[in-house]
């Protein structure tokens, strides 16, 4: 008998399936390996929306723009205040 199970097909590569905390990680050690103070870079990014901010070191800039400003100004409140 044939085997005629449905395959799941996922389009999405790995560095798509980062979470949130994933990518902030990934880009503050990349600002740190680079001598940057990475919360200052960090909240100027966040306040400005200026990636400049933010180095291209390990595809941080790429990754940070990956999430929506508001989103991450959000979740990290709500990280904040355990809620």
């Amino acid at each position: 008998m044939e085997n005629r199970q449905t395959i799941l097909f996922n389009s999405l590569d790995k560095n798509d399936q980062q979470t949130t905390e994933d990518i902030l990680r990934t880009v503050y050690n990349a600002l740190e390996e680079r001598g940057y103070n990475a919360i200052d870079q960090m909240v100027g990014y966040i306040l400005s929306g200026d990636p400049s901010y933010i180095t291209g070191h390990n595809n941080a800039r790429n990754l940070i723009r990956r999430i929506e400003r508001d989103d991450l100004v959000e979740e990290l409140l709500r990280a904040f205040l355990k809620k």
